[in-house]
Formats: C-alpha cells, sequence, structure tokens
C-alpha cells in the first residue's frame, strides 16, 4: 500500500511565505555583487531588530482576532522617555529599562482591559493609545534627544563575530530570546492554546469555559511589553530618541504577521512565520538599495502588494477547507437522518 505524502492546508502559507524568501534572496545573488556575502544576511537581522520584536507580539494580538495600531507610537515614545529620562535626570540604565518595559505591560494592560470590560473595539481603543503614546512624546521634547549614556552606546556599538567579517549585534541576541519565548508561548502553554481558541471562535472557547477575557487582557499586555523591548532596542540602535520615529511602523508589522500566514481574522498562524515576513520586508528594501536608482518607496509599494496577494492565498486556503468542512457536515447530517430501511417478511 502506497503512503500519500501531502501537506496540512494550514502550513501552505508559511510555506509560501519561507519559499518567496527564498526565491527572492536566490534572485538577488544572481543579480547582484556581494549580494552572497553573508553580512548581507546578517544584516538584515541587525537592521530588523525591533521590527521582528514588536511583530512577533502582533502576531498574539492578530491571532485572537484582534488589531494594536499603537505599536509604533509606543516605541517612539519609549524612546524619547528613555534619553529624557537619562539626560536630565541621569538615571541609571538598570532602572530605566525595567521602568520602560512595566510602562508596557501597563499600558497594554490598560488597553486590553478597556477592550474587554467595556466591549470596545480593538481598532479604536488603540487608535487612541497611538494618539496618546504619540502625543506625549512631543509633549516631553519636540526635539531629537541624543542618548549618550555609556551602557546604550556600548551596547549599541558592540559587535558579536561570527566568521571572517560576519557578525550581529547585541540586539539580534534579545530577538532569538523573544522569539523561543514567544514559540514556547504559543504552541506548549495553555495560554497559546487558548489565544488560537480565541481566534478561531471566541464564543466556542466560552462555552469550553476556556479562560477568555483574562487571555485578551493579557494578550495586550505581552504585546505592550514587546512593543517598550522593541524601544529599548530601537533606542540602543539609534542611540537617540524623537516622537516622529517609526512613523506608521504598526502597519509595517500587520504586514510582517500577514506575510508571514497569520490569518487576519485569526485562529491561524505561526510566530515563525512573522519572522520571515519582516525578512522579506528588509529583502526588498535591500534588493532596492543594491539596484540603486529606484526610490526607497518601492519597497511600501512591494509590500503593499504581497500583504493584498497573501490575503487573497489565505482567503482562498480557508474558504476552501470551510466548503470542505460544510459538506462533511452536510453527507453526516443526511446520513443520520435517512430513515431506516423497511423490514422484509423474512425477518
Amino acid at each position: 500500500m502506497k503512503r500519500s505524502w501531502s501537506i496540512d492546508r494550514k502550513f501552505w502559507p508559511l510555506l509560501i511565505t519561507v519559499s518567496l524568501f527564498v526565491l527572492l534572496y536566490i534572485y538577488g545573488i544572481i543579480q547582484y555583487r556581494g549580494f552572497s556575502s553573508p553580512q548581507v544576511f546578517f544584516n538584515l537581522l541587525v537592521d530588523n531588530a525591533f521590527l521582528m520584536i514588536t511583530s512577533i507580539g502582533m502576531t498574539f494580538v492578530i491571532l485572537s482576532g484582534g488589531i494594536d495600531l499603537s505599536v509604533g507610537a509606543v516605541i517612539a515614545f519609549t524612546g524619547v522617555l528613555s534619553a529624557w529620562l537619562l539626560n536630565h535626570f541621569g538615571l541609571s540604565p538598570a532602572i530605566v529599562i525595567p521602568l520602560m518595559l512595566l510602562m508596557g505591560v501597563v499600558f497594554g494592560a490598560t488597553m486590553g482591559a478597556i477592550i474587554e470590560f467595556f466591549k470596545v473595539q480593538p481598532f479604536i481603543v488603540t487608535l487612541a493609545g497611538m494618539f496618546f503614546a504619540r502625543g506625549m512624546s512631543f509633549v516631553i521634547s519636540t526635539q531629537a534627544q541624543t542618548i549618550s549614556d555609556p551602557f546604550y552606546r556600548t551596547i549599541g556599538l558592540y559587535r558579536i563575530h561570527l566568521w571572517g567579517k560576519s557578525f550581529i549585534s547585541a540586539n539580534v541576541v534579545i530577538v532569538a530570546i523573544v522569539l523561543i519565548a514567544a514559540i514556547y508561548l504559543a504552541h506548549f502553554t495553555r495560554f497559546g492554546r487558548t489565544v488560537y481558541a480565541i481566534g478561531g471562535n471566541e464564543q466556542s472557547a466560552l462555552l469550553m469555559g476556556l479562560p477568555v477575557r483574562r487571555t485578551k487582557i493579557l494578550i495586550y499586555t505581552l504585546n505592550g511589553f514587546c512593543s517598550t523591548l522593541a524601544g529599548v532596542v530601537f533606542s540602543i540602535y539609534m542611540l537617540s530618541g524623537h516622537g516622529l520615529y517609526v512613523s506608521g511602523l504598526e502597519l509595517d508589522a500587520i504586514a510582517s504577521v500577514v506575510i508571514g500566514g497569520t490569518q487576519l481574522t485569526g485562529g491561524v498562524g505561526y510566530v515563525i512565520g512573522t519572522v520571515f515576513g519582516v525578512l522579506i520586508q528588509g529583502l526588498i528594501q535591500t534588493i532596492i538599495m543594491f539596484q540603486g536608482t529606484l526610490s526607497s518607496w518601492w519597497t511600501k509599494i512591494a509590500v503593499g502588494a504581497l500583504t493584498l496577494i497573501f490575503i487573497g492565498v489565505q482567503s482562498i486556503i480557508y474558504s476552501s477547507k470551510r466548503k470542505r468542512m460544510a459538506s462533511a457536515q452536510r453527507v453526516a447530517t443526511a446520513t443520520t437522518t435517512a430513515p431506516a430501511a423497511p423490514a422484509t417478511a423474512g425477518d
């Protein structure tokens, strides 16, 4: 008997994402001299570390069927507030960094509580959070704040050498730790299973007795933590803070999650796919830089087109899945409700 090898349809978006990254990378190697250098790949990680962190947090939000528009503003606010506390109050990074992370936890938990207890749409609540965080950045300072703290500068300029002339920054190590923790949370804990259940069908999750309310608040709390952690990483990367930094980053994070194969309506997706979604955005930008004659805005055009394509692919995959399930349910219903055959005289 032949064994049939087939890939579950739920993995198709993830495989498409990984395949697209590989094809783009191969195209870059064939088309441009120097693209095959290992440092080109490592630069994708170095330059997009903060986006990876906030996109990982956004993955949990979208998996639950929610949205968060505040992440870019929170990153900017974290940078401005960190610089202000370091420069004007002379606080130690040992105090500033935990304080920023605690602020993110409180900010995310507050938005999650408003969404859950007052039944307000996540779009509205997080939009208000975006305006608040961005506005507070300019209340603190309308000018760019340079970070001259020795610890920040040491970490920001530190390089971890791998082989040859290749290196990564300390921020990449932070991304690796966040990614491992996120994969564990998503796939090996009750919290992760509840997130998927909520995104799949919140009413069913409630009927199963899952802690829906607590989990939804924790999701936004986790995302707030990831946003401020990304803000700390971005501050180390830029060694400055400004209210206009990372404007529109929330859309990049959402696009990364969708391109990474996570269904925008929730319930289906993988954290590792989000990382590849970020890498694809960075790779497109790198190819445009190597090309030399195109505007950097072509990156946004390409990412927008890819986002639409992936939404379309997801719709096709999951609509066909729903049709098969509905067909199977009709067959099962017809079988159970069919009249019994009449007894014969010999019975």
